[in-house]
């Protein structure tokens, strides 16, 4: 630790130690349900909060001193980041999946990289642009309870406003069910709105429940920015619109209130659970998507629909990241 905060890391904002990615498998046998480990990485470096660059392994000092590696490659792959550092106290062994040419090199105590050098090399290996940084490293929401996104909800996260920042404009997020999928999605939306990218913004979701929890829950902390849809009226003096989409439309023409608003009245569009309708033709929910087309329009769903009548894939391309029940039980966050 003290080489690396010698090297300029911010021990309260770049480094966390045992950083948690894993909460162990629930294995059930008869009546007893058992947890395997946990999985922690000794410290994780990061650029500013969640937006991870480096896992460092550390080691006794009578193991060699690249004992840790293999373990931080794997967390490192779970973290999508490029530099694992192993240590045993005596020096380092960097490996550096920015420099195909030299992988792994053995490096002095002293001369551990500084948070710049690192930063640069990661903007480089990501072929970020000066255009991409405002919103790359715009800050997440932070509650001051210590909750932050899990490594899943990280990626879909980071992947969704990095391909907003390259100008895509339809992404599919498929994340199993239980797994944060409206947390993952606040994230999103007060990033992009807080870098003032995305003014306005419509959730849409296909039952009153889940609009009603997601205000009071994951969405609290846009407070008097954000109403939900009633009366079929949508109210320019917010900027944040919770909608079940039979609020919005419906069979008879003086049911279609979407169209109250210009057609680039929204920016971005957010559709929950779009597997259960968005993607067939003749939805509701297509309806609506087709009018506000121009905005940025993301669709989050546990299970893709892929049929010759409907798919969601041809709406939305592939999807931008995907996180399976299967994934959810062996991290032991699903049982």
């Amino acid at each position: 630790m003290p080489a690396i905060q010698k090297s300029g890391w911010n021990l309260m904002t770049q480094i966390r130690q045992e950083v948690k990615l894993r909460d162990g498998k629930v294995i059930v046998r008869g009546q007893i349900g058992m947890r395997k480990t946990v999985k922690s990485a000794d410290i994780v470096l990061y650029h500013k909060p969640n937006l991870p660059l480096a896992v460092i392994e550390a080691k006794a000092n009578k193991h060699e001193i690249g004992k840790g590696m293999q373990q931080g490659l794997d967390y490192a792959r779970l973290l999508e980041v490029p530099f694992v550092f192993a240590s045993n106290g005596d020096g380092f062994i960097f490996h550096d999946k920015t420099n195909p040419s030299q992988l792994e090199t053995e490096i002095q105590l002293s001369d551990f990289p500084t948070p710049e050098q690192l930063w640069q090399k990661y903007c480089a290996y990501r072929g970020y642009t000066a255009a991409q940084l405002p919103l790359i490293t715009q800050d997440y929401h932070d509650d001051g309870s210590g909750k932050t996104p899990r490594y899943y909800q990280l990626q879909a996260i980071n992947k969704t406003i990095e391909a907003v920042s390259l100008g895509k404009n339809r992404m599919l997020l498929v994340m199993a069910t239980g797994t944060g999928k409206t947390y993952t999605a606040f994230q999103i939306i007060w990033r992009l709105w807080k870098a003032r990218q995305k003014k306005r913004i419509l959730f849409l979701a296909d039952r009153n429940i889940l609009v009603d929890q997601t205000r009071i829950n994951d969405f609290e902390p846009f407070g008097s920015a954000m109403t939900k849809v009633t009366g079929r009226t949508v109210d320019p003096a917010f900027e944040i619109h919770l909608a079940l989409y039979q609020a919005l439309t419906g069979p008879e023409e003086d049911q279609k209130a979407y169209k109250n608003v210009g057609k680039d009245f929204f920016d971005l569009i957010i559709i929950d659970e779009c597997h259960r309708g968005s993607a067939s033709e003749d939805s509701a929910w297509r309806e609506i998507l087709e009018y506000f087309s121009s905005a940025t329009q993301i669709g989050l769903t546990a299970t893709p629909k892929e049929t010759k009548e409907v798919s969601n894939t041809d709406y939305f391309g592939d999807p931008i990241y995907t996180y399976s029940l299967k994934e959810g039980i062996e991290d032991g966050f699903l049982a």
